[in-house]
Parts: structure tokens; C-alpha cells; sequence
């Protein structure tokens, strides 16, 4: 039953905040979980194709290095490019525009012939996936109701680690029978299926068309579809931002570092940085390491795919405490289990199916965390604000990724223990932990509308 409002002022965000979760709710969920799950599948690839390349290029492992990081130099530049943009031309503008782009350099990616060529159109490549992921994720925190806010973003985000493990199932089916140039192929057609019907269905930010004046008009048939009310008579939207005409001229990176938000922002740097470093060097290398190890390339595949797949059961579970919880405590102490479970994993090599319980359970302490990252810093920021503070923590973290990476190659080069390996991860595993621990104090959890911005709408009296 449709809900009137009548003379009164409505403030956007919290007639959303009011709402249930609708079945348009549950249609942007979908489309911003499905870009998350191919942007998962893309960038986790080049691991899983890593030993056929070995043993098709002739190429030695470390030297795979620069191949397995240029994607993730892509992620972070695309991040950092993408969250200014997106506060200046719209989250679903710059969604559309970086799905295109990272799906038409993936299908050029099958046609690399050798480390230069393939290291360049992973990095463009990267440039998409980078872009894309934290416009759908800012795109669903400001369009969820506050109340399921972290549970929705981090179901969305699930698609992420899903979207990875996915990749290692699918790889070990593809690439027997097609290559590895299939892997490539299937995730560049994958998102051009999907983005026509993205661009028809999906919308724009609320918070965003009203902090950028977008026309009253539009801003109701988005409200009339997200929540279970009549808005057809509004008249006209005032704006309000709290800090009034300076704040909104202050560029969006400015915002992120000055003073109110210059701790929070660090710290969730500090954090992701540490978690990616984790997550790559392990879906990166842990491949090549198993197969080291006496695992058939098969094998290590399945087994090294069950750790991005513990984080879509680790996200969920973070969602839901995070909601009920202090979010940054929750997951400073969802890192402590990470460390003790990385390095009891490193210890259970000889029995396989212990092992492969304690790289699930791994996965769902380090990945789950990574994952709930957005939701956390996602209310932290304000609307014109916002998807550059989450896209310069993804951007920055990124950075982490390629020290992942690189990191892997070192360690092959040093020809290091497995369980050596795992026991070193244990220690930004406890950094992540420190510096979520910092950010509970810092930050206490509010229940203020998600910009915390003064954006109104103006409703006429119904007729």
C-alpha cells in the first residue's frame, strides 16, 4: 500500500532508511552483486592460468610476476580515477563506462602472445576493474535503507570472492578443453551480456541527483520505485548541506583528508592495504605453491579457490554483526582469527582434507573482513565525499595487492616454505586488526542518515 506524504518536509535519505527492502532494492542488489562477481572472476584469473602459461610460454614462475601485479596497478589507479569521478558525473555513469572497458580488454587479453603484451592488457583491464567495483558498492550503500545497510553492501560485495572462486571451478574445467585464452574470453562476454540491461534498469544515487540538483522528477520515479510511497505530487527539492556553500566546494579528496576524517581514512587505508596483501599473494601464488607441493594443477586450483569462497560465508556473518555490533571491532577481531587460522593451515599440508577446512575457514576470516570494508567506511563519509573515500581505500589497498604479488615471486625466488610463508602473512593479518582497533575509537557508530547531508524534498499535499 502506497504511503501519502502531505505539506511536510521529507528528508531523502531518511524516507529511504523508513522503507522495507523493496524488489527494486533487490534488482540493483543483483546488478551490483554481478558486476562484483565478474570484477572477482577477471581479476583472480591470471592466477589460475598461471601454470598453463608456465608450461605453454615455457616461462620460469617468478617470472610471471609483473603479469600477476600489472592488473592490480590497473585496480588501483582505476579506483583512485573513478571515486572523483563518480562524486562529479554520477556513480551509474562511471559503472557503465568501466564494465566496457574492463570486458573489452579481457577478451583482448586471450589474444596476448607473450609477458609484455599480456602485462599491458591486464593492466588496462585493470582500469575497469577497478573503476567498477567501488561505484557499485557506493551505488548500493545509498540506496539501502540504514537499518540492513551493512549486511546489503556486504552482500553485494560477496560477489567479489565468489566471483574469484568461481574462476578457480571454471578454470579447471576450461582450460583442459579450451586453453587458457577461454578464461579470458568467457569474463570479457560475460559483462557485455549484462550491461544492457544494467543501463535500463539500474539507477542513480538518490542522495547523489539531489546533492547535484538533479530535476525533482527524477529524483521522485527513483523514490517511487525504491520505497512503498507516493511522491507523484512533489513540487520542488530544497537543498541543505549542513557545512552549507563551502563544504560542497571543497574537492572530494580534500574532504577525505581533512582533519575530521584524516584518521579514519588513514586507518582504512592501512587496513585493506594489509588485507590484499594477503588475499593476492595467496590467490596469486598458492597455485604454484601447491602444485610445488605434489598437488596436480587441477587440485591446486579447487583447493586454492576455496579460500575466496570462504569470504562470501565471512561476509555475510560480518554484515550481520556489523549491523548489530561496533563494525570496526567486529572486524578487528575477525583479523585475529585470521592470523591464527593462516598459520595452523600452513601446518595441516599433509592431511588434504583438513587442509582444504582450514584454507575455507582461512578464507572466510581474511576475505570475509576484506569484503566489509566498504560498509564500514561507507557512512564514515559524506555524500560528495563518498565514493572517493571508498574508492582511494580500495585505490590505496590495491597497493597492497601488488606487494602481494610481487612478494609471491620473491618468496618463489627464495624457494621459502609454504608454512614459512603462511606464518609471515600472520603479521599484517594483526596490523589490519591494530589499525581497526584504532578506528572503533576514533569513530563511533552512528545511526544518522548515510551523507548526513540536509537534502529535503518538499511534498505538496496529495489531492
Amino acid at each position: 500500500m502506497h504511503r501519502e506524504y502531505s505539506k511536510e518536509t521529507v528528508n531523502v535519505q531518511t524516507l529511504i532508511n523508513e522503507q522495507e527492502f523493496s524488489p527494486y532494492h533487490w534488482l540493483v542488489l543483483f546488478f551490483c552483486f554481478s558486476i562484483l562477481a565478474l570484477d572477482g572472476f577477471d581479476t583472480a584469473a591470471i592466477g589460475y592460468v598461471a601454470p598453463a602459461l608456465v608450461a605453454e610460454w615455457g616461462v620460469s614462475k617468478p617470472a610471471l610476476a609483473p603479469v600477476l601485479s600489472a592488473a592490480l596497478f590497473g585496480l588501483a589507479f582505476g579506483a583512485m580515477a573513478a571515486g572523483p569521478s563518480a562524486d562529479r558525473f554520477g556513480r551509474k555513469n562511471v559503472l557503465m563506462v568501466s564494465t566496457i572497458v574492463f570486458a573489452l580488454f579481457s577478451l583482448l587479453t586471450a589474444y596476448a602472445t607473450d609477458i609484455t603484451s599480456l602485462s599491458a592488457l591486464r593492466f588496462l583491464t585493470g582500469l575497469g576493474l577497478g573503476a567498477a567495483m567501488p561505484n557499485a558498492v557506493t551505488l548500493i550503500a545509498e540506496l539501502a535503507p540504514a537499518k540492513r545497510r551493512s549486511f546489503v553492501v556486504n552482500a553485494v560485495y560477496v560477489g567479489f570472492p565468489l566471483g574469484a572462486a568461481a574462476g578457480g571451478f571454471v578454470a579447471a574445467g576450461v582450460i583442459p578443453h579450451y586453453g587458457w585464452q577461454g578464461i579470458f574470453i568467457l569474463g570479457g562476454i560475460l559483462p557485455l551480456a549484462l550491461l544492457p540491461f544494467m543501463m535500463r534498469s539500474l539507477p542513480e544515487s538518490v542522495s547523489y541527483m539531489t546533492a547535484k540538483q538533479y530535476p525533482v522528477e527524477k529524483i521522485s520515479r527513483v523514490l517511487e520505485r525504491l520505497c512503498n510511497c507516493n511522491l507523484s505530487h512533489v513540487k520542488k527539492y530544497v537543498m541543505g548541506e549542513h557545512s552549507g556553500k563551502g563544504k560542497a566546494e571543497k574537492s572530494a579528496l580534500a574532504l577525505i583528508l581533512s582533519k575530521p576524517f584524516l584518521v579514519s581514512t588513514l586507518m582504512l587505508w592501512v587496513t585493506y592495504f594489509m588485507g590484499l596483501l594477503i588475499f593476492y599473494l595467496l590467490t596469486n601464488w598458492m597455485p604454484l605453491m601447491m602444485k610445488d607441493a605434489g598437488f596436480t594443477t587441477e587440485k591446486a586450483a579447487l583447493l586454492t579457490a576455496l579460500f575466496p569462497l570462504g569470504g562470501g560465508v565471512g561476509t555475510l556473518v560480518s554484515g550481520v554483526l556489523m549491523d548489530k555490533f561496533n563494525p570496526g571491532r567486529v572486524l578487528s577481531m575477525v583479523y585475529v582469527l585470521a592470523a591464527i587460522l593462516l598459520v595452523a593451515v600452513g601446518q595441516n599440508m599433509d592431511n588434504v582434507s583438513l587442509f582444504a577446512v582450514l584454507v575455507f575457514l582461512a578464507g572466510v576470516m581474511v576475505t570475509g573482513a576484506q569484503a566489509s570494508l566498504p560498509a564500514l567506511a561507507a557512512p564514515i563519509y559524506p555524500t560528495q565525499g563518498r565514493a572517493t573515500g571508498i574508492a582511494w581505500m580500495l585505490g590505496v589497498g590495491r597497493f597492497g595487492g601488488i606487494a602481494g604479488a610481487l612478494l609471491g615471486g620473491v618468496l618463489q625466488g627464495m624457494k621459502l616454505p609454504f608454512s614459512q610463508t603462511l606464518i609471515l602473512l600472520a603479521i599484517p593479518a594483526c596490523i589490519a586488526m591494530l589499525a581497526l582497533w584504532i578506528l572503533s575509537v576514533k569513530t563511533s557508530r552512528t545511526e544518522e542518515d548515510i551523507d548526513g547531508s540536509g537534502q529535503v524534498l518538499e511534498a505538496a499535499e496529495s489531492k
